[in-house]
Parts: structure tokens; C-alpha cells; sequence
């Protein structure tokens, strides 16, 4: 500890870390259940010394990303409690750069136990992770890359913000500080009136010249419709879902919360999906009705109907599924690109694909 911090507040602090920066392994140990241990555990002891000591984790939480994604309802009921009993000052939840199953347990855990609990978290993730936008609101999470190699520089920044968090210095704008925009009005006053600045961003915007607007809007992207089947009698249909209609057990693994795929699976000789023979991946519905008859959700059935009725010419015998509970939008557009992509192939004129 320098010398300057020797009289400075200590702080009790929780981590959260999944089970590959706790050192236990990779996507094979990404079931394990929530554990804690009551020291540092991985890059922990970083945070202590490049706190100087200031900030003291007195309890390691650990979870695999499979089992906070699939149970987040366990996950919560088990975890904030472990918070709550060491009496802390800050959760510190990751950071979880892009990773999005982990992203998404951390902002989880830091939105319940602001909210929850009453006290201070913080973490750090990449735009395009699930988890900004469900802790945005109620947690401060600080700008990363989209990989942990560059934790080295992320870590010190968080725990310099943390620490002024916890110390009560007033935090300024997402601008300056780094971390992603929270939806939050701040009042202050400017040198210059509103109509002087409106008047002088309009200037510049006239001119084509740079300038910053003090009022961002979200920007949502232009899908134009596709153009009606011209021949539908004549036409190759194939369906598919986002709703998580997969075989039984879920061969490929498709995540519950933030699907890091998209699969596809036969429907040969199959006129309807059967309870037992597929099931619900889905973590974001109530899965019993759709696991007692699948084709509520990827209506499979209907189809073979209209099929043998000459609606349209011919099936397409295999279908495409994912989950689309929290998936990262960047995710989502590459998945819909690859899955254009294979239709297109396959020669299809036509795609009925159902949500939830």
C-alpha cells in the first residue's frame, strides 16, 4: 500500500467471475452450479493490488455461464444471498467484454443487487454484449474491447472508476468517464443557451462539418419486406424458429439466454414433432405448453397439411432454429445472413419462421 493510501477507506468487495477465469475450464465446465470461495480467485488478487488494498474481496463467487444462462431464476435465489451475508460495499462482475452468456449473468446479478440488495456494482462490457442493456439502467458498465486479452488495461480502469464510485466523486458524462450511456438525465448548466448550441450544431450540419449532437437517437436499421411468392402452388416453403424447438436433449447445446448458433435438423418422415422427440431450448417462455406439443411453436403439422393440399409444391425436409431470448443483435444478423444463405442454396421460394 503507498504511503498516500495508508488512511483511505477500505471496501468489502464480492467478484463474480464464469468458471474459465476462475481457472476451472471452458465451455466443458460451463454447467457447473454456483460456488464461492472466500479469498481472490483468479485475476482477484489484481484487483486488490492495483487498488492498493482499498478494494478487500472478502468473497469469490463463481458460476458456469450453461447453468446462469439456463436457471437464471436458481441463479439469483442462490447467489444474491451470498452477497448480502458478507456485507459488501461493491459487487464486481467480470468484466465480460463480448462474451454474452456471461455478460448477461453479470449485468443480471448487478441490476438484483443494486436494486435488490443496495449496493454499489460495476463491470465492463463491449457494446455488442446482451449485458449492457440489462444493467445499463441501474449499474455503471465501463467501455472494453471484445476480447479478455485486453484485460491488462481494463482492470485498472475499473477499479479507479469503483473507487471513485464508492469514495462519492461525482461521476461525470459517459463521454468522459467511459463507461455506456444509461438513459439517465443529468441536469448542469452550459455557457451557452440551448437555442445558441441548436442553432450552431444545425450550421455545422448544413456545411458538412463534424459535430456532436447532445441528444443521440437510436438508429435502427431498414429492412425492406420481401417480395410476395410469385407461384406459391409451384414453390419450395421451408420453416423455421427463433423460439428453440430442438431435438430431444438438445444435441448441439443451443444456449437458453443468448444463443452463440443456429442449427439445422431433418424432418424426414416426420408429419408432426412429438412431445418427447423434441423439446423447448428456450429460456425465455414458459416451455411447458410447446414441450407437450412442439409444433405450437414450429408448426409442423399445419404444414404437411397444407402441403398435402397443394398450397404450395414441396416442404423443405430439414428446418432451421435458434433462440432468440437476449441474443445480441450483431449475433442475430449474422445468424439471419447464414440462414438466407443456406435457403437460398437449397433453392426456396418461401420461409415461414415463428417466435414466441
Amino acid at each position: 500500500m503507498r504511503d498516500g493510501a495508508k488512511k483511505m477507506k477500505e471496501y468489502r468487495v464480492v467478484h463474480y467471475i464464469n468458471q474459465f477465469f476462475a481457472g476451472i475450464g471452458g465451455e466443458d465446465k460451463a454447467g457447473i452450479e454456483p460456488r464461492f470461495e472466500d479469498i481472490p480467485v483468479g485475476f482477484g488478487k489484481q484487483i486488490e493490488d492495483i487498488s492498493d488494498g482499498r478494494l478487500r474481496i472478502v468473497r469469490t463467487i463463481i458460476c458456469g455461464d450453461n447453468f446462469a444462462a439456463e436457471n437464471l431464476d436458481e441463479f439469483e435465489k442462490t447467489v444474491l444471498p451470498w452477497i448480502k451475508e458478507v456485507d459488501a460495499d461493491l459487487l464486481f462482475a467480470g468484466p465480460a467484454f463480448a462474451a454474452g452468456r456471461y455478460g448477461a449473468a453479470c449485468a443480471t446479478l448487478c441490476d438484483r443487487a443494486v436494486t435488490s440488495l443496495g449496493i454499489t456494482a460495476v463491470s465492463g462490457m463491449h457494446e455488442a454484449n446482451p449485458g449492457v442493456d440489462i444493467a445499463k439502467r441501474t449499474t455503471f458498465v465501463l467501455q472494453t474491447g471484445d476480447s479478455a486479452r485486453k484485460i491488462g488495461t481494463v482492470l485498472p480502469e475499473l477499479v479507479r472508476f469503483s473507487l471513485r464510485l464508492l469514495d462519492g466523486v461525482e461521476i461525470g458524462s459517459p463521454e468522459e468517464e467511459g463507461y455506456h450511456p444509461r438513459g439517465v438525465r443529468v441536469n448542469f448548466r452550459r455557457e451557452e443557451r440551448g437555442s445558441k448550441r441548436a442553432v450552431t450544431m444545425l450550421l455545422k450540419k448544413l456545411r458538412d462539418e463534424p459535430f456532436e449532437t447532445e441528444l443521440p437517437m437510436p438508429v435502427y436499421d431498414l429492412v425492406p419486406p420481401a417480395p410476395p411468392v410469385k407461384d406459391l402452388e409451384r414453390s419450395l416453403i421451408a420453416i423455421g424458429t427463433e423460439g428453440g424447438i430442438v431435438p430431444r436433449g438438445n444435441p448441439d447445446r443451443i444456449e437458453a439466454h443468448n444463443a452463440s448458433k443456429w442449427c439445422i435438423y431433418s424432418l424426414e418422415g416426420l408429419d408432426n414433432l412429438l412431445s418427447g422427440d423434441f423439446e423447448v431450448a428456450h429460456g425465455g417462455y414458459d416451455p411447458v405448453p410447446s414441450n407437450n406439443d412442439p409444433d405450437r411453436v414450429l408448426p409442423l403439422d399445419g404444414m404437411r397439411r397444407l402441403e398435402k393440399a397443394g398450397r404450395f409444391r414441396k416442404l423443405l425436409e430439414k428446418y432451421f432454429v435458434t433462440v432468440g431470448n437476449v441474443t445480441a443483435v450483431k449475433s442475430a444478423e449474422r445468424y439471419g445472413r447464414e440462414m438466407a444463405a443456406m435457403l437460398h442454396k437449397e433453392g426456396v421460394d418461401g420461409v415461414v419462421m415463428t417466435s414466441t
